[in-house]
């Protein structure tokens, strides 16, 4: 696997106002919309599932997969959801990408509702990035203008409609059946599944739910074919993703790369870590992914590869911290965000996030007893694999993770009577140069 970037959705990221339909047009967009409408439905989701294009939005479910279960003898529409709730800390690719090429992002839309048969599609996009709204709005508009939306597409006899949808600005609305329940007008709460959104989702139709970079790499496959896909990446996560370094490296940013590119090559491709610094611990894949190490810094970031170290590749979302960092008091920042997003809809999330921060609150400020770490073990372990979906999940994981290979900090706020790290010593820039 070579450790290169191979930049695909990032390609045209530099062009001049590369969000216009003219700069994409320019460089050949659309052109996979007839490739596609000359093949059956059938035949691209079979293209899109030979490639082994996996879930981009962190669960990494084979995306060609997920089109095959609708059932299309459901006399019901079928409509395609495409999830642009990008707010968990960290995460950081799905936003730059529509700000950069939306219409990357609609010409994948209008293909992948072809194959599923769905002549209606909404995205989902967090409304508090008014900016990306507008964007993503714009491009749609142009897209109908151009006759590229709308009726008998291309003289395919093909229609399609495309609604863009601000959300309220809920993380919980990241989860895809609470994303529908936004969609529908009710408030953000996830729902009880089965039936899953396959089988009874928007307007209780058949309805495909998928990420953005999912929807937005499906040109490039249909254009290409399956097997260049294939012969990227891994043996089972196939394919390239953007990576979205931040945090403590010299030029954080978005890097493009085969899936099991390692983290060592990519914070040399980002200029390394502050200079006189190390590296202390990451996260694969956003804040609701367990902790890794420097021990940790040659595995393939690949969905097998960070799942064999313990954590998940999740969306790829790489914060890097240095040895100026203090882990408890990152964690604290991150148990309060989940807290705080929470819709409240069941108790071990409801309740269990209030009372992690109490217990992560005291041991911050060194109060409590080394006792306190087994209790804050027990209360993970009460919540995990409890609650309606994986936000409580993902609220345990820097914790469980942070105590497994940073007990020793834990204890030394206890035996100090307070946190041992600098504050403005752990700030991203702070007395360092940034790298152009």
């Amino acid at each position: 696997m070579p450790d290169t970037l191979t930049p695909v959705l990032t390609d045209n990221w530099g062009d001049d106002r590369a969000w216009t339909l003219a700069a994409y047009t320019e460089r050949g967009g659309y052109g996979a919309l007839d490739k596609a409408f000359a093949m059956d439905p059938a035949a691209v989701i079979e293209t899109v599932k030979e490639s082994g294009l996996r879930g981009r939005g962190g669960a990494g479910f084979p995306t060609g997969m997920k089109w095959g279960f609708i059932p299309q003898d459901n006399p019901r529409p079928k409509y395609l959801v495409v999830n642009a709730d990008e707010s968990e800390p960290g995460t950081c690719k799905d936003i730059p990408l529509m700000m950069a090429s939306p219409h990357t992002l609609v010409e994948g839309v209008i293909i992948s509702s072809y194959a599923i048969r769905a002549n209606k599609a909404f995205i989902y996009i967090r409304g508090e990035v008014l900016h990306v709204v507008r964007r993503v709005q714009r491009a749609v508009q142009e897209a109908y203008l151009a006759g590229h939306l709308g009726k008998d597409i291309h003289g395919s006899g093909y229609d399609l409609d495309v609604v863009v949808h601000a959300g309220a600005g809920a993380y919980i609305c990241g989860e895809e059946t609470a994303l529908l329940e936004g969609l529908e007008g009710r408030r953000g709460q996830p729902r009880l599944r089965p039936p899953f959104p396959a089988v009874a989702g928007l307007y209780a139709s058949p309805t495909v739910i998928n990420n953005v970079e999912s929807i937005a790499s499906v040109p490039s496959i249909v254009a290409n074919g399956h097997g260049w896909f294939a012969s990227m990446g891994t043996e089972k996560s196939k394919g390239f993703g953007i990576f979205s370094l931040s945090g403590h490296v010299r030029r954080p940013g978005q890097y493009e790369a085969p899936l099991g590119i390692t983290l060592r090559t990519l914070i040399d491709l980002a200029g390394g870590m502050r200079e006189g610094h190390e590296l202390k611990f990451w996260t694969p894949g956003g804040s609701s992914t367990p902790l890794l190490t420097a021990e940790h810094l040659d595995i393939p970031l690949d969905f097998e590869g960070v799942g064999a170290a313990g954590s998940m590749l999740g969306t790829r979302a790489l914060q890097i911290f240095d040895d100026t960092t203090c882990v408890v008091r990152a964690t604290l920042r991150w148990t309060e965000f989940y807290k705080h997003e929470s819709c409240g809809k069941c108790t071990p999330c409801r309740e269990g996030t209030w009372w992690l921060v109490q217990v992560l609150s005291a041991l911050e400020k060194g109060q409590g007893s080394e006792s306190d770490l087994d209790l804050l073990l027990d209360q993970c372990d009460n919540i995990l694999g409890r609650s309606f979906c994986a936000l409580a999940d993902g609220a345990v994981s820097p914790i469980t993770s942070s105590i497994q290979y940073f007990r020793d900090e834990y204890v030394a706020h206890l035996t100090e009577g307070g946190c041992p790290f600098d504050p403005a010593r752990s700030t991203a820039w702070a007395g360092q140069e940034v790298l152009a």
